[in-house]
């Protein structure tokens, strides 16, 4: 049942569940939704306390997995219009040629095509082709800093996610983190990684990221401001 309260100015939701459990827990998914899952016979007063006294890392939380969501507004796709790519900006220009392709040139992206309708087309297979390329890449850096097989990737466009990790040990990375600078990358990877090891977000999850990656709260920042 959905149940919520409020934390100084901040609203939390939650969902809350009974089962035959002794104790109370809560969880919050990567989606920011917020589980409680309580004994059958807990009171509204028991679990509101818990949440309350738990409100500070439910939100933490929440703020941690909004890195992972990508918040460019939607392009238009012309000319003088800019683009990200590895975190610098770039301008689109599109020119009319026999010839269809895209390539950086200094501060542009230029973009050859016959019909104009085909810009958005081209220039996602491009970050597409990059992506591939910088992911393997990076991944199979990390992978030897772990002292690990490099996991296999695939690249899937997420609406609400960064990057995942399967139970199979597969790591999912989302095709526009091509457009954050590199350290942005390795940070989403680094943290994918660490999955392999812990599963969840426990103090050992930290403390193993921030051993990998000393500086992994700069690029989470770095992500979060660029991509806002």
């Amino acid at each position: 049942m959905k149940k919520s309260l409020w934390y100084g100015s901040k609203k939390i939701e939650f969902d809350l569940r009974f089962n035959h459990r002794k104790t109370l827990g809560i969880t919050v998914t990567p989606e920011m939704d917020v589980i409680v899952t309580a004994p059958m016979k807990a009171s509204m007063k028991r679990v509101n306390a818990l949440v309350t006294k738990r409100a500070p890392w439910i939100l933490k939380q929440q703020s941690f997995f909004l890195t992972f969501y990508p918040k460019q507004p939607p392009k238009r796709y012309i000319s003088g219009e800019t683009h990200l790519y590895l975190g610098r900006q770039y301008r689109l220009k599109i020119r009319k040629g026999r010839r269809e392709e895209v390539k950086l040139h200094g501060r542009f992206v230029d973009v050859s095509c016959k019909n104009r309708g085909r810009v958005k087309v081209l220039l996602k297979a491009w970050y597409l082709q990059h992506a591939e390329l910088k992911f393997i890449s990076l991944r199979d850096k990390w992978a030897e800093e772990f002292n690990v097989l490099p996991p296999a990737v695939a690249i899937r466009e997420m609406p609400k996610r960064w990057g995942s990790c399967t139970v199979n040990g597969k790591v999912i990375l989302n095709p526009e983190l091509i457009k954050a600078p590199t350290g942005c990358i390795e940070y989403v990877i680094v943290h994918e990684l660490c999955h392999l090891v812990h599963h969840n977000h426990t103090q050992k999850f930290i403390h193993l990221q921030s051993k990998m990656m000393p500086d992994w709260e700069r690029w989470k920042m770095r992500l979060e401001r660029l991509l806002a």
